[in-house]
């Protein structure tokens, strides 16, 4: 029995939001359907997709295609597992996919595919492991800059009480020396900690602020060559416009540093739908890509980049990353990178929302 219209709906709404791919192909294996999350896995609109072959999407792949069509001329179900799926791109997907036969509206017996990236589960591990490292890199930071910063108060405070007892000049130097370090050690552990204020949230334009970024970096940075690869179509967000800018300003100083001088680094937006960071699911992602072309990140370095003191750099404090990485936490965010000679990118994967949310 064909479905009636009111349950097409709300099976169409319930396949929308799942975070596997979902097609739905016809007795002609044309698509009939497909969601969101399929539109980015083969990276192909619904609109332009529908009506289309099966295999104008996944090339060349007889076993799959034979499996398909037998299951849709049975009537019977089947997973397959761990296989290797070369999608129109031209890139292999790792995938777990279930086929099951199923009356789709006036289309008639069709057969739904939902597909599993294995390589989502990975990253999935991967964000989580980044959150939980900024957390507890921050809780430990908390817990020593108390134990740092009270004996800090108590030999400044024994300083200034000493210079009062000295009559010379030469002998108070010593003592403004104690101060000065104690003060400085003091606005290192402050600067460890990160900002420690409430975000100042409002409407915030994503390519305003990489603009401005841009702007402040280039007059530091004449030798490198800045490209602006935007989608337009990424809404206004809320959030603290000076925290996002400090996150993307860190990271873009941090890529100046690793080109060469016909070096190139590129801002690149894109969205993303219903995409999971850690444990929560957020209608609408804002991807945002900075690639640099330098020699690539050591692999020593790269289990805890983000983590406070680590550096590559001799000049470097080894806080700018662990900073940024905080301000995007607190717009519910993430910072990740991938990284091969000649083609840095720091991801910053930002929820677009609206004040009301």
């Amino acid at each position: 029995m064909a479905m009636t219209q009111s349950t097409q709906q709300a099976t169409q709404s319930l396949l929308d939001n799942m975070h596997s791919a979902v097609l739905v192909l016809n007795g002609d294996l044309s698509i009939e359907y497909m969601n969101p999350s399929a539109e980015m896995m083969f990276q192909i609109s619904f609109a332009r997709a529908k009506f289309r072959p099966i295999q104008d999407l996944i090339i060349d792949e007889l076993d799959f295609f034979s499996r398909i069509k037998s299951s849709l001329k049975t009537q019977h179900p089947f997973s397959a597992y761990e296989d290797d799926l070369l999608v129109r791109t031209g890139h292999t997907l790792a995938l777990d996919y279930m086929a099951s036969p199923i009356e789709y509206g006036e289309s008639g017996s069709c057969l739904l595919l939902e597909f599993v990236s294995r390589g989502r589960h990975r990253k999935m591990t991967q964000e989580e492991h980044l959150l939980t490292q900024n957390e507890a890199s921050r809780s430990l930071l908390r817990g020593l800059a108390h134990e740092i910063k009270n004996p800090l108060g108590g030999i400044r405070g024994a300083a200034q009480l000493l210079e009062r007892s000295f009559n010379t000049d030469q002998d108070r130097e010593f003592t403004q020396i104690i101060i000065r370090e104690a003060d400085r050690l003091k606005q290192l552990v402050d600067r460890m900690l990160g900002p420690r204020g409430i975000p100042n949230k409002s409407q915030i334009n994503i390519h305003q602020v990489l603009e401005h970024v841009r702007s402040l970096v280039q007059v530091e940075a004449e030798h490198v060559k800045f490209i602006a690869d935007y989608d337009p179509s990424l809404p206004d967000t809320y959030g603290d416009e000076s925290m996002i800018i400090q996150a993307i300003l860190n990271i873009t100083r941090n890529a100046i540093k690793e080109v060469s001088d016909d070096g190139e680094i590129t801002f690149r937006t894109r969205p993303l739908r219903n995409y999971t960071i850690g444990q929560n699911t957020y209608p609408l992602i804002a991807k945002i890509d900075v690639i640099d072309n330098g020699p690539g990140i050591p692999d020593e370095l790269r289990e805890k980049l983000f983590l406070p003191m680590i550096t590559g750099h001799a000049e470097g404090t080894g806080l700018g990353l662990s900073i940024a990485q905080t301000l995007i936490n607190q717009h519910h965010g993430l910072i990740e990178f991938s990284s091969s000679p000649g083609h840095t990118v720091f991801t910053l994967l930002l929820p677009l929302i609206t004040s009301s949310e």
